[in-house]
């Protein structure tokens, strides 16, 4: 058996890379890789935000129809589990606090080792500051957050004890300890930069507007019509854009530190590895920042992928390919087999030429909002047909989402004596179905979804996205493919009632 090195960056925007045109910021470690790998231009998000595309990825069902944010439920199995059967070392180095709060459950602790680097934004890791932090190599930033503000950056001594630089280095030396302790192994990393805080030491720090002189803003908003109404002034929003951009050249930094430790060990000829992440984030474009509820635009839904399998030669494919499909890949790259129906399409035909396409079409979305559909060329972006984006409900037997805390306003609801045991598709294990109704308070990804706000994109001829054409001939056609993809996986029926397919 091979093995397989799994690297998620968090928040990393294709159009940002040199690998897709990008010269705005220095990625030459990515770069590097992306000349030795297979770089898969039409690749999409499925599920999002973070939890959601991981389960995409570990589990391989597509998750934003049934639930917005959740763990490995009792009828579902993480590629970590057919690996143990089959005497796969598996290990998870993650600096990425979702995983560890309630909605993140059992996915580390599938693995059969995980190391946790501690301190990331909203990481609960210390109680208090360092009372002898003298303000370097965290330097002086706009309070936002305060667990992360006042506490855990004031631990931060040197660029190593920042999350991001620590879980790569982390990784490095588990290779150099471990590469050849196993017979085969997969290394999952999911590395949570470049994810806000946009927060790096010096010599990152001011890389990009190295003429800012007051406290740098370090945590964007999460807001749509940002400049035009004076959410962040034209030099806030370039100043926030250059902090991202340090932090995905730090990363990317510590990332070649990755490579440097594959091709140490001599793993090239026997590794497969695999670079993608959850979604992009928005920097301006379209003057939106951050993740708010818009439709997935190409920055935020058009992503990177590259994987580099031993004895393929370098190279470009234009297959449609989605997040789920990763997992498919993991399967067939170990010769295991899922024990539940799952979504995916394993990529290793598209990487050997035996394939030329595996899929026709490709879901996404955030529960409660937008259903997408993509088939290569089309996106259709579908909303709510009713005010009140009814019907909706949350099928899960943990009932346990993000926000984490009870009293926050948003928290979700408890089921209620309407709730009810169904089904999901190939599984013969009962879930809790709970219905919303109008006026119900709604977990926050659904709130403020706005009716019969339908975009079609034709990313051939527009890939900026400034002709939404809907009311032409080929709406008939996207609608009719979404009907078709939805009722592939037998999406809950009340998902075709809310977007009025019938």
């Amino acid at each position: 058996m091979s093995n397989v090195i799994v690297v998620l960056l968090d928040s990393l925007n294709r159009h940002m890379l040199g690998a897709w045109g990008g010269r705005e910021f220095d990625t030459p470690s990515l770069d590097r890789f992306a000349a030795t790998a297979t770089c898969f231009d039409n690749h999409f998000v499925g599920s999002l935000p973070c939890m959601p595309a991981r389960h995409d990825i570990l589990v391989g069902n597509l998750d934003f129809l049934w639930r917005p944010w959740g763990s490995i439920e009792l009828w579902e199995e993480a590629i970590t589990a057919p690996l143990r059967r089959k005497g796969v070392t598996t290990m998870l180095v993650t600096d990425h606090p979702h995983l560890f709060e309630v909605g993140g459950e059992n996915y580390h602790t599938e693995f059969r080792g995980w190391e946790y680097l501690r301190g990331h934004e909203s990481d609960p890791w210390k109680t208090r500051p360092d009372p002898s932090w003298a303000g370097t190599p965290a330097l002086p930033a706009k309070r936002n957050r305060e667990q992360y503000y006042n506490t855990s950056r004031t631990w931060f001594r040197d660029e190593l004890d920042f999350p991001g630089p620590r879980t790569l280095d982390t990784a490095a030396r588990w290779l150099d300890e471990n590469a050849h302790a196993h017979e085969s192994f997969l290394l999952f990393i999911d590395e949570f930069d470049p994810h806000e805080p946009f927060d790096t030491p010096a010599p990152w720090a001011d890389r990009y507007d190295p003429h800012w002189d007051e406290d740098r803003i370090i945590w964007p908003p999460y807001s749509v019509r940002t400049v035009e109404r004076g959410v962040l002034t034209e030099r806030e929003a370039r100043h926030i854009r250059a902090n991202y951009g340090s932090k995905l050249s730090m990363i990317d930094h510590w990332f070649g530190r990755l490579l440097d430790s594959v091709e140490r060990n001599g793993l090239t000829d026997n590794t497969t590895v695999i670079v993608c992440t959850d979604h992009g984030h928005y920097l301006g474009e379209k003057d939106i920042f951050g993740k708010p509820g818009v439709p997935h635009y190409e920055t935020l839904g058009h992503t990177p992928l590259m994987i580099r399998h031993p004895g393929i030669t370098p190279s470009r494919s234009s297959a449609l390919t989605t997040n789920v499909d990763i997992n498919a890949t993991l399967y067939d790259l170990f010769d295991a087999t899922p024990v539940y129906r799952s979504h995916g399409r394993s990529i290793l035909p598209l990487l050997t030429g035996e394939q030329t396409h595996i899929r026709e079409w490709a879901l996404a979305g955030v529960w409660g909002r937008w259903v997408h559909v993509h088939d290569g060329r089309h996106k259709y972006a579908r909303a709510p047909v009713a005010a009140d984006n009814m019907p909706l409900a949350m099928w899960s037997n943990r009932w346990s989402t993000m926000p984490i805390t009870p009293d926050h306003p948003f928290a979700l609801p408890k089921p209620d004596r309407r709730a009810r045991l169904d089904f999901m598709p190939g599984s013969d294990v009962p879930v809790i179905r709970q219905p919303f109704a109008p006026g119900d308070p709604l977990p926050f990804w659904a709130l403020g979804q706005r009716p019969d706000q339908h975009f079609l994109f034709d990313l051939h001829n527009d890939p900026d996205e400034t002709e939404n054409r809907i009311g032409h001939a080929e709406e008939r056609r996207l609608r009719d493919l979404l009907h078709a993809a939805l009722s592939d996986i037998e999406a809950p029926a009340e998902q075709f009632t809310r977007l009025g397919l019938g």
